[in-house]
């Protein structure tokens, strides 16, 4: 086999991002903002490269793309079928695709022009795959068997609707085969995974698996700039929100990846959009402009998720569930997902790329036992040293507490000081706190669970009411020693 030439195109954790919308850039002395995503511009890097190499370019799409903004959880997903068949994916894996349970997950792929893929998600009751587990294409004369692996916490770390009828493994032990398989009696060239697992899963994995000459990464929202190498295996990861595109040129000869050179395409103004997918969006938003530019307030600081330990954004939202519930303190979950606001006019639309889940305001009733119990295994889900039990998203966000702990210690030791109201948390106590479904505070903990009549957006909406401008800062709420 002759030297030929493969571009693989990939976007990861969308987010349901359709239009440009500010994100966050690390500079000296903290963060700074620019307009970055939408649709029309990665389709307008799509193109671009499509002509370049034309029946050589092969798009991917690690998932967390139907979920998380009011068009798409409003539609459960429908409403962006149409925009992402126009981009022509060759596939897809997948997270919060089940958030709206497996049936509509398998209804919306049902209508993608492009298959989703995964080799570790099953059905309970006869063990069978849900989804194909990889799919082979020809791109450049180079003969590429993909496998998908979807994220493997949907039934550990989320709620039970999102998971009715199925089960997730890591897909670690599953792999080889498939590898062995697609070599062997497909006759592939090259073998690409597609994985949902988070970076750190994923650099475990390629080292675990032989025979892996690219893994396409997603999930943990990592701006790689340059592949990392583990052994052969090159890994890349693109941001979140559609912030970015990640393009690999690969040279293939004899079944070997020969040479790879990468680039981590910022979508910023520089990229006109597609005017095709520009009309695409506006028609998808149409219907729901007037609803989601509703002003209801005002920040005065910006708002963001782009920390671990705790970040401005969540902290507003905690003060809100903590006014609707007359508590002192609260928790939700440590989202990633969630574009930055600027300082001026905020919208309803804003608030629910928040928490576009909206639950359902709740209070509980916890000990200080269960309080130290709960955050140990929070910080372990987030820091394991074994990367495969990192099931997290960022540490969980706290209101009304000061945690301080030791990031390297061992499970279930990494407090080393835990504090309300500026004092020690005592054991037998009793602490009522504010929190956000299940993955604010899980079922094993606390007693006396209580749903009061409001859900996060409508406290949102009250914070901004009655605050003429609201101030997002990190407090130190959450401090690693």
């Amino acid at each position: 086999m002759s030297e030929r030439k493969l571009t693989i195109l990939q976007i990861n954790d969308l987010h349901g991002y359709l239009e440009p919308h500010p994100e966050v850039f690390r500079a000296r002395g903290g963060s700074r903002y620019q307009t970055c995503g939408g649709l029309a511009r990665i389709a307008s890097v799509f193109k671009q490269v499509r002509a370049q190499r034309p029946g050589a370019v092969l798009a991917l799409d690690n998932g967390d793309t139907f979920h998380g903004t009011f068009v798409a959880v409003n539609s459960q997903g429908e409403a962006m079928v149409p925009l992402m068949n126009a981009l022509e994916f060759d596939a897809m894996t997948a997270h919060w695709e089940f958030a709206y349970g497996p049936a509509q997950f398998r209804k919306l792929a049902s209508s993608l022009a492009y298959p989703v893929l995964a080799i570790n998600c099953f059905e309970v009751d006869s063990d069978r795959l849900v989804f194909a587990p990889s799919r082979i294409v020809e791109r450049g004369g180079v003969r590429i068997g993909i496998v998908g692996i979807a994220s493997n916490i949907i039934d550990k770390s989320m709620p039970p609707s999102y998971s009715t009828g199925v089960r997730f493994t890591l897909g670690n032990t599953e792999l080889p085969a498939h590898i062995e398989r697609l070599r062997t009696e497909d006759r592939v060239d090259l073998i690409v995974v597609l994985s949902h697992l988070g970076f750190a899963q994923d650099a475990k994995l390629a080292a675990e698996v032989a025979g892996i000459d690219v893994l396409i990464s997603g999930h943990t929202h990592n701006r790689l700039y340059r592949p990392v190498w583990i052994g052969s295996t090159p890994i890349i990861q693109s941001g979140c929100h559609g912030s970015f595109v990640g393009r690999l040129d690969l040279t293939v000869s004899d079944g070997k990846v020969i040479d790879v050179q990468h680039e981590l395409i910022c979508t910023d103004d520089s990229i006109a959009a597609d005017a095709d997918i520009d009309a695409m969006v506006r028609d998808t938003m149409a219907p729901h402009r007037d609803f989601l530019d509703q002003v209801v307030g005002q920040v005065r600081s910006p708002l963001d998720r782009a920390t671990s330990l705790e970040a401005s954004m969540d902290n507003v939202l905690l003060d809100a569930i903590a006014g609707a519930a007359g508590t002192r303190l609260a928790f939700s979950n440590g989202w990633r997902y969630g574009a930055p606001i600027l300082p001026g006019e905020v919208t309803l639309g804003q608030l629910w790329n928040i928490v576009p889940t909206d639950p359902q305001v709740s209070t509980v009733e916890l000990t200080g036992e269960e309080l130290r119990a709960m955050l140990e295994a929070n910080l372990e889900r987030t820091y394991s040293a074994d990367a495969y039990c990192q099931m997290g998203g960022f540490v969980k966000r706290c209101r009304g507490l000061n945690l301080y702990f030791k990031m390297e210690n061992p499970k279930g030791h990494r407090i080393e000081d835990l504090l309300v109201d500026g004092k020690p948390i005592k054991g037998g106590r009793i602490y009522r706190a504010a929190m956000l479904g299940e993955q604010g505070v899980p079922k094993k903990y606390g007693s006396n669970r209580q749903k009061i009549d409001m859900r996060a957006v409508d406290a949102l909406q009250g914070l901004f009411a009655r605050t003429s401008q609201v101030r997002g800062s990190r407090r130190g709420s959450v401090v690693a020693i």
